[in-house]
């Protein structure tokens, strides 16, 4: 006959055990939750960051309204990425990219897992990731290089002249020519959300 003693014991360590399967079924969810709550903050810059901090991960393919491109990123700003173009018909050259105007990313099974992997927190102080697109293209007007503009409509060739808020002014021209004004062929007025991808050589 089982002592009442050993009864309460035995009903204390079944107690015990099934509180601790409750604590950790809780503990499982709760980890599920906050993963979840992560995965809904990140931003496609935050995945783009991701597999551009990879060692693993040598480019990117981005498809481009009805481009596609192969993207090695140097660096990453708030709203632009710039890199060298890896295509086998764009060697050396380098390209800052939109964010806006990306259609896509192309990733393999690979790069979808490292493009998830949790970030440090950025250093505020890294100023690239402070500057948007308007700074960049002011720079290079400033420093009067020639681009060439992949627009929906087309790729325009010349030496950016001004850059607005939302908007720049090119003067075109042709490719290996240099911006003077018995060079240029005409003005144009380029609003930002029109420019797919930018080259430089």
């Amino acid at each position: 006959m089982e002592r009442p003693g050993m009864r309460w014991g035995k009903l204390f360590d079944d107690l015990e055990g099934q509180l601790e399967q409750e604590l950790e079924a809780e503990e499982v969810d709760l980890r599920a939750e906050e993963e979840r709550l992560r995965l809904g903050r990140l931003s496609l810059r935050d995945r783009l960051l991701a597999l551009h901090r990879d060692p693993a991960c040598d480019a990117v393919t981005l498809q481009l309204a009805d481009h596609r491109v192969s993207v090695r990123p140097v660096s990453i700003g708030k709203d632009w990425l710039s890199g060298d173009l890896v295509d086998g018909t764009a060697r050396g050259l380098q390209c800052i990219v939109p964010l806006a105007s990306i259609d896509a990313v192309i990733v393999d099974r690979k790069q979808v897992r490292l493009s998830l992997v949790p970030q440090p927190e950025e250093d505020g102080s890294r100023l690239s990731a402070r500057l948007g697109l308007a700074f960049v293209l002011r720079d290079l007007c400033r420093r009067r290089r020639a681009v060439e503009l992949v627009t929906a409509s087309g790729i325009i060739v010349g030496t950016i002249d001004r850059v607005g808020r939302d908007h720049l002014d090119l003067a075109e021209h042709p490719i290996g020519v240099a911006r003077r004004e018995s060079a240029v062929l005409q003005y144009r007025v380029l609003p930002f959300e029109r420019l797919v991808y930018l080259r430089l050589s």
